[in-house]
């Protein structure tokens, strides 16, 4: 494998405004790290970055060399044409940022798209920086499709080392394999190399899955910061604020459905309750239910918003 320093650069002023906060912050900083392009149900990782970057003061630490590790024809970025040229192009950014909370705090973000290629090597990365900047605890955050329905509170399963840190959550999953990811390659190496990493991955209801859910953002970040005694009031209230509006306007289309889309969703509520029901009596065992699949509620969905813009169009 290739050098790992290779695929990174310092910022010489960022690298210097880390260092006088480790002076001060003896126990170590935390890093939040997030990369587009894997499964993110409900975009929570990217509401939550988009957030921090929006609510927060930051400053650029390192910067990844996007060039060795996108695969710009798997995932085109997007150049702007006026007129008769060519004005604009949006360069794919892998940044760590040094980022300010709402007291003063210091922590780092990793975020950027996800590396297409060199996974070993960027992971390698990480760990330098991770050791470099002496993170002491890293987090990584997304969201999953679940059969959940979006009347209940949004679910965690927590992952890493430090699962001590979101009590009260358990997963809901003894093995299971699936596609890999940047992600979750850097925890599994910083695990490896004796590094504390906790991951937050939020249950989005699987028929609104495609779209933003800023609740499943909102509960993550509310674990996150529970975890890491970070203090975010702003991007909280953001995603708070934007969960309502979300929550409304699925209620408003839900009303204007048809019945058999309510019994579904209300199928998926009577599950809900009746796991939750088996968990509090201590029985492992719920009362049985007749559902429909998560293919049919996520086709009935989609058949009714497509009817809807159909009518609009």
């Amino acid at each position: 494998m290739d050098d790992p320093q290779g695929l990174y650069e310092w910022d010489p002023k960022g690298l210097a405004v880390v260092d006088t906060a480790l002076a001060q912050e003896s126990a170590g900083l935390v890093m939040l790290y997030h990369f587009e392009g894997y499964i993110d149900a409900g975009e929570t990782g990217e509401q939550i970055v988009e957030n921090v970057l929006d609510a927060l003061p930051h400053q650029v630490v390192a910067r990844f060399d996007h060039d060795k590790l996108v695969d710009y024809r798997a995932r085109r970025p997007l150049l702007t044409f006026r007129r008769d040229r060519w004005s604009a192009y949006d360069t794919p950014v892998l940044e760590v940022r040094i980022v300010q909370d709402a007291t003063g705090a210091p922590f780092l973000l990793l975020s950027g798209p996800e590396p297409d290629v060199e996974w070993e090597r960027f992971a390698a990365a990480v760990r330098r920086i991770v050791e470099r900047l002496r993170v002491r605890l890293a987090v990584n955050f997304h969201g999953i499709p679940m059969g959940v329905p979006h009347t209940r509170p949004v679910g965690l399963t927590p992952h890493g080392n430090r699962t001590d840190l979101v009590p009260g959550h358990r997963s809901p999953f003894d093995e299971a394999q699936v596609p890999g990811s940047a992600e979750a390659l850097v925890e599994y190496r910083l695990m490896e190399a004796g590094h504390d990493v906790l991951g937050v991955a939020a249950h989005v209801p699987h028929y609104v899955a495609r779209s933003a859910y800023p609740d499943a953002a909102l509960t993550a970040l509310e674990a996150i910061t529970a975890a890491t005694g970070l203090v975010l009031p702003g991007v909280a209230h953001a995603l708070r604020t934007a969960a309502h509006r979300t929550q409304t306007e699925i209620e408003r289309q839900i009303g204007e459905g048809d019945e058999e889309l309510v019994a579904l969703v209300q199928g998926l509520e009577h599950q809900y309750d009746a796991i939750a029901g088996a968990e509090t009596r201590g029985s492992l065992v719920a009362e049985p239910v007749d559902l429909p699949s998560a293919d049919e509620i996520g086709q009935e969905f989609e058949r009714f918003l497509a009817e809807r813009e159909g009518d609009s169009g």
